[in-house]
């Protein structure tokens, strides 16, 4: 216990000097101690190869995402999950579910309060009772409506020093913007106008975590969220949350000492609490947050793979995303990658740069485009504009909804994309619209004005289970497929996180990758075909990940294939995924 909190000493010494350092360590210190104490509970976890396995899978969600009359939405959801997905989803992403002033969520007025149209703790507890929940710390802004921010506008001094106030005039050239909206915002105070860094929006206020106490004020808002039962903590918008002028002000040394001062505190009071960083940035600064294995997060966002896998089935062509897949290495066993196609926001193109080339993003964007979605763009620091995100429904980026192709040929391409993400090496993220097979919202765009409101439209719960019910609905379709890919994931130790993964090029209309268990208990062999044609394949027995086999089994469908004079001959549908495992 004396290494960690020498660690966490260490990280605040680093972040506000030797002397200041020290006595802000003092008082954590005792702060997490005492709450170590009052939480014996919280020590006991399994071993680290426990902490996440092939049956982990979170579905991310709002907390008013499913709705029904005379309910609170959050006891709607609960009923709606144990009954549709508890057993193959292990766990769920709450997005925001804090009282709010914008943005769906993420302008928090109060870090600590249920919103009450959503329902209460006791509604979030129930959820705890049936899967392992993550919860956002959207902890590099606060709303302009929160009491911290308002006390702030009143002059209070206990808060003067919690929010970053620019000189007029300031060179700010420097510093790397995430959307194309003004940095710095005027609000009036009694000390006349200032002007306050709003990285995001005009309602969405930067916290000063050069201010010790903006710092202990945020590390008991993570302590309380690990109390409600919180096992992942989300880091929203974490590259951003250490500011100093003349810099990009993103990725800072002092950013990545805030994430291993995260990491520390929970080492010591909850070993159990995993760190997830929201970084939607090109990979190699992505997985920056790893940290050296051991000291950051745990998880990353893997950003590179929705605009992949859309460039994939878009060109019917899996070389770019199988040279991608093969360069992927997490540093340590304690690390692993999140991996998601879809979520509440659009899908991100920068993380793509020096993947795709200016030309084939340029056609995912005429893609996007020509199916009914919109382009949101960010500014950069010569004053131009460049594509930040497509704001478009997963499965309408891959079908056009004017096009008159079968429902099933969309649903089989849509399903195939999705084997893709579960398959690979990590734990797998599921947007809830994605699993019940959503289209683009497009009514829902007009109504706000908000190009990344086309992706979260609610659901009414009759409508959403009378549409489950209906077998030649999209919905059903789509959630049907979902379900069986899995629940065969689940059975099966190969898809393990920390399982190793061997992607293999077995030509360009093919993604296919050998998954093992760790200690090598058990292979499978996933293919997935990308071009929507019909292939025959023909893979000789030195490319498979067995020398011996003679018989394999599709864990999917149950069909068997044998071995035809040394290769494993296939005759592959448009789109059909096959996950094999050695026959018997």
């Amino acid at each position: 216990m004396a290494d960690v909190e020498n660690e966490i000493v260490g990280h605040l010494r680093f972040l506000y000097g030797e002397e200041r350092g020290q006595e802000v360590g003092g008082l954590l210190l005792q702060r997490l101690r005492d709450f170590r104490a009052a939480h014996p509970e919280l020590q006991e976890v399994p071993p680290p190869e426990a902490l996440l396995t092939e049956k982990d899978a979170l579905l991310i969600t709002y907390g008013d995402q499913i709705q029904e009359p005379g309910e609170a939405p959050l006891q709607t959801l609960a009923q709606v999950l144990e009954r549709y997905v508890d057993g193959v989803v292990s766990g769920v992403h709450l997005l925001p579910f804090f009282p709010y002033s914008s943005d769906d969520g993420f302008s928090v007025i109060d870090y600590t309060q249920v919103n009450p149209e959503f329902g209460d703790w006791e509604d979030v507890a129930r959820l705890d009772e049936h899967f392992r929940l993550m919860f956002d710390a959207v902890i590099n802004h606060i709303s302009r409506e929160s009491a911290w921010f308002q006390s702030y506008l009143e002059g209070d001094s206990e808060y003067e020093d919690y929010f970053i106030e620019v000189e007029e005039g300031t060179d700010l050239s420097a510093v790397v913007r995430p959307r194309a909206k003004p940095l710095l915002t005027p609000v009036e105070t009694p000390e006349g106008e200032k002007q306050v860094w709003t990285t995001f929006s005009a309602d969405q206020i930067d916290l000063d975590y050069a201010n010790p106490e903006v710092l202990r004020r945020i590390v008991d808002v993570l302590l309380f969220y690990v109390e409600q039962g919180a096992e992942f903590i989300r880091l929203d918008a974490i590259a951003y949350v250490w500011k100093e002028l003349g810099t990009s002000c993103i990725h800072l040394s002092e950013t990545h000492r805030l994430v291993q001062l995260f990491r520390s505190i929970f080492d010591m009071v909850a070993p159990g609490t995993l760190i997830i960083t929201e970084t939607n940035v090109p990979h190699e600064e992505n997985i920056s947050y790893f940290g050296d294995g051991t000291n950051e997060a745990q998880l990353v966002y893997q950003f590179p793979l929705p605009p992949l896998v859309l460039h994939t089935f878009v060109t019917g062509d899996a070389t770019k995303l199988t040279e991608w897949a093969a360069s992927l290495d997490p540093p340590s066993r304690q690390t692993t990658f999140f991996n998601f196609l879809a979520s509440h926001d659009g899908v991100g193109v920068r993380p793509v740069e020096g993947i795709l080339s200016p030309e084939e993003v340029e056609a995912l964007v005429e893609r996007t485009k020509t199916h009914g979605g919109h382009v949101s763009y960010k500014t950069n620091k010569d004053g131009s504009q460049s594509v930040y995100e497509l704001n478009i429904s997963y499965f309408d980026a891959l079908s056009d909804p004017t096009s008159s192709e079968p429902l099933s040929r969309q649903v089989d391409r849509f399903v195939a994309s999705q084997a893709i993400m579960l398959a690979l090496q990590g734990v797998p993220g599921i947007y809830v619209h994605s699993l019940f097979g959503s289209r683009s919202w497009r009514k829902g765009v007009e109504q706000t004005g908000r190009y990344r409101t086309i992706n979260r439209e609610k659901f009414d719960r009759v409508e959403l289970e009378s549409a489950l019910e209906e077998t030649d609905s999209l919905r059903h379709r789509v959630f049907s497929a979902y379900r069986q890919l899995l629940k065969a994931r689940c059975a099966h130790p190969a898809f393990h996180p920390n399982g190793s993964q061997d992607i293999l090029d077995l030509g360009a209309v093919l993604f296919a990758l050998a998954r093992s268990a760790p200690e090598g208990r058990e292979t499978l062999l996933c293919l997935h075909e990308v071009s929507g044609d019909e292939q025959r394949v023909r893979i000789g027995r030195g490319e498979l990940p067995w020398k011996d086999v003679t018989t394999l089994r599709d864990v999917l469908s149950g069909a068997a294939f044998r071995m035809d004079e040394g290769a494993l001959a296939l005759e592959l549908a448009p789109y059909q995924v096959l996950w094999l495992e050695r026959g018997t």
